[in-house]
């Protein structure tokens, strides 16, 4: 337990939907438990997650702004409340990508202790593309935070890092309700998350389920979230022709009901970090099938003991495995008996511990 009552900033992008911003929001959780006075800053008017602690909303108190006037408000805001609230601690949350942005952004936060959380594989996404000046930005940083061990040992090939650490993102068992009854209402199998082609691949997805005639046995796939392809996704359904077997849902910040009740979960990305909706699936004792992506999903899915994992960009593959746990009732009750125990380990409590060692 950390004893001083220091005060910490979690500066995200929002806490709109996304993986990243659902953890900013947990985090804020973890943290009050150990006693630190958390803020929440975010960049963009975005709150869906419920949080902790104190909130800066910069989006909202900038918008209507000019565009460049704009960011340099926000800048101004930002360099405002750090000093007036006495915060010791920056855990940034953000893409980090832009080089001007991020010298300007360092100058703001100057000497206070810092830490830069890394949540995808895809560097590109969290560093400038110049190795020279990621290493000026970062190399002194307090600590690099890698949500997956692949993602630390890629930083630590490209950077020369030696200030980095991995931290799992945790699940919250506390704010997970569980059900024990099981609905037959509706067969169904579901992906939840950003709908954004680049880097989900619903065209795999899509195709898998396609070749695999599961519907035929009743099943629907149930597609839950929001983004910027939705209507890619929604060409892609008509020309395969499944449009009568494919729901869209909105997104919801708390889809455990539906999650719960799924046959399984199903994450085709080209690439991720260290996917809460595999993590949350499992927590609630729905099986994933996931393709074995850039990073994350190695580290969480056993293998025919949680899950199925499975060659990426392979539709036939992908399609066999869909099958597969529908048909075999043996093979998917040991897997739906060992989902929730295979991600004790990645409880708020115990990942807790793991952030109270850097912050302290």
């Amino acid at each position: 337990m950390i004893k001083n009552k220091n005060k910490v900033a979690i500066i995200s992008t929002s806490l709109g939907s996304g993986g990243a911003e659902r953890f900013a929001a947990l985090l804020s959780f973890m943290l009050e438990k150990s006693e630190l006075e958390v803020h929440n800053i975010i960049i963009n008017d975005a709150v869906d997650y419920e949080y902790s602690g104190k909130l800066l909303n910069l989006g909202e108190r900038c918008d209507g702004s000019f565009f460049l006037f704009r960011k340099v408000k926000k800048g101004v805001l930002l360099h405002r409340y750090l000093n007036e609230n006495k915060i010791t601690n920056i855990i940034d949350n953000r893409p980090r990508n832009h080089l001007i942005r991020e010298i300007i952004t360092k100058l703001i936060y100057g000497k206070r202790k810092k830490q830069y959380v890394v949540h995808s594989y895809k560097l590109d996404n969290y560093f400038p593309k110049s190795v020279f000046w990621t290493k000026m930005l970062y190399q002194k940083a307090d600590k690099i935070i890698c949500v997956s061990d692949a993602i630390e040992e890629k930083i630590k090939q490209k950077f020369g890092f030696k200030n980095t650490i991995m931290i799992h993102n945790p699940h919250d068992f506390f704010k997970i309700e569980f059900k024990n009854e099981f609905s037959n209402v509706e067969k169904y199998i579901l992906f939840f998350g950003r709908f954004d082609e680049l880097a989900k691949n619903f065209s795999l997805m899509l195709e898998a389920f396609s070749i695999s005639k599961i519907f035929d046995k009743g099943y629907h796939l149930i597609l839950m979230g929001n983004g910027p392809d939705l209507d890619f996704i929604q060409d892609k359904i008509k020309m395969l022709q499944i449009e009568p077997f494919v729901k869209i849902l909105p997104f919801k910040s708390n889809p455990f009901e539906q999650v719960q009740n799924a046959k399984f979960t199903v994450l085709t990305s080209h690439y991720e970090g260290f996917p809460l909706s595999i993590v949350e699936s499992l927590a609630l004792g729905t099986p994933v099938i996931a393709v074995d992506c850039n990073s994350g999903p190695r580290e969480i899915i056993n293998h025919e003991h949680n899950g199925l994992l499975i060659e990426n960009d392979n539709p036939q593959a992908f399609s066999d495995a869909m099958n597969r746990l529908i048909d075999d009732s043996v093979l998917y009750d040991f897997c739906k008996k060992n989902a929730s125990k295979s991600v004790e380990h990645l409880s708020l409590d115990i990942i807790l511990k793991q952030w109270e060692s850097v912050l302290s």
